[in-house]
């Protein structure tokens, strides 16, 4: 006997409400009894008591990342005999020594998400590609595949597109070579006749990348929900020229206005983008540039918005993470 969606009680266990895990968190909301704690940081040891509390009162803790939340929720959960999710981001999964990237660089990041993984009733990838990457450390079965969802009524098309570039990323030291923010830049010189937008709030890391920037690339820094709505709306191409990819939220949201994509065959990209877009080498500006000349030229922008819809929507996701859920509980009364 299956237990009703609203029986089951969820507690949703967050270091901060970034927009996905927000989404998740309201989406869990409409179908069960859900409580959510805010645990930033274990240095208050007060914090680990509330988080045993919280997991001893509920049936599942969920939460994003295979972190220290996730570490501590999956080490109660087997002693009180509770079941526990555990959402994969990415990071956790990442090996990319090459730009210093992925919680698996650190012997002590290694551990947790071996043992997160290992012990987790469910884990939930956001895509193939980093459902692959976990397997160094668990089984199929355990994991299973939830795409990240757009809301394609906020992201959809409206007014005529410009022959405008843009990408969205927080420009830090990381960033600049994982999201290949140094290549976005150079593209753009190779285009001087052609607007580039880089978006994202941005610390002291933004100097080198303003030395080499033309007049045609204009940097933001943060701009407000309805501005990035907008700019998704004029451009014509939207760029992820990253070296690793999870999934890819922002070029999603992109495609769902329209954007043609142009980005690396690394990772997650290929499984968004599908064969709507175009397809570079990462850190390479010249091909780059090429490839923004083709997508300025190309009508795909419709595919791009028709992909969104049909594989990546909130829709999707919704129905995909309740169905997880419900089924950890299948054959109970």
């Amino acid at each position: 006997m299956s237990r009703e969606g609203r029986n089951i009680r969820i507690l949703f266990v967050y270091y901060q409400l970034s927009s996905f895990v927000r989404c998740d968190l309201e989406i869990l909301k409409r179908h069960f009894d859900v409580k959510s704690l805010q645990i930033p940081t274990f240095r208050n040891p007060l914090n680990i008591l509330r988080l045993f509390v919280g997991v001893l009162h509920a049936d599942l803790a969920y939460t994003w990342f295979a972190g220290t939340n996730a570490f501590f929720i999956v080490l109660f959960s087997m002693f009180l005999r509770k079941k526990s999710v555990v959402v994969l981001g990415g990071y956790e999964v990442a090996y990319v020594p090459e730009i210093g990237y992925g919680s698996l660089l650190s012997p002590f990041g290694r551990i947790k998400v071996k043992f997160v993984l290992r012990n987790a009733t469910k884990v939930l990838a956001v895509s193939k590609s980093t459902f692959r990457e976990s397997l160094r450390f668990t089984q199929p079965k355990r994991i299973a595949v939830v795409y990240n969802g757009v809301d394609v009524e906020k992201f959809k098309p409206s007014g005529s597109k410009e022959d405008l570039v843009i990408t969205v990323a927080n420009i830090t030291g990381s960033t600049l070579k994982k999201k290949g923010l140094d290549t976005f830049v150079k593209t753009s010189a190779y285009l001087p006749d052609i607007q580039f937008i880089l978006v994202g709030k941005y610390d002291n890391s933004i100097e080198p990348l303003k030395r080499i920037a033309g007049p045609n690339l204009t940097f933001t820094g943060y701009v407000s929900d309805k501005l990035l709505v907008a700019l998704y709306r004029k451009a014509k191409v939207y760029c992820q020229l990253s070296a690793h990819e999870s999934f890819g939220v922002a070029l999603a949201e992109a495609m769902a206005c329209g954007c043609v994509p142009v980005v690396t065959d690394r990772y997650a990209l290929p499984e968004v983008v599908g064969d709507v877009g175009f397809y570079v080498p990462y850190g390479d500006p010249k091909v780059t540039a090429e490839a923004i000349k083709q997508a300025l030229e190309s009508d795909k922008g419709k595919l791009a918005r028709e992909r969104i819809e049909k594989y990546f929507s909130l829709k999707a996701r919704e129905q995909k993470l309740i169905k997880e859920i419900i089924n950890l509980f299948e054959g109970e009364t």
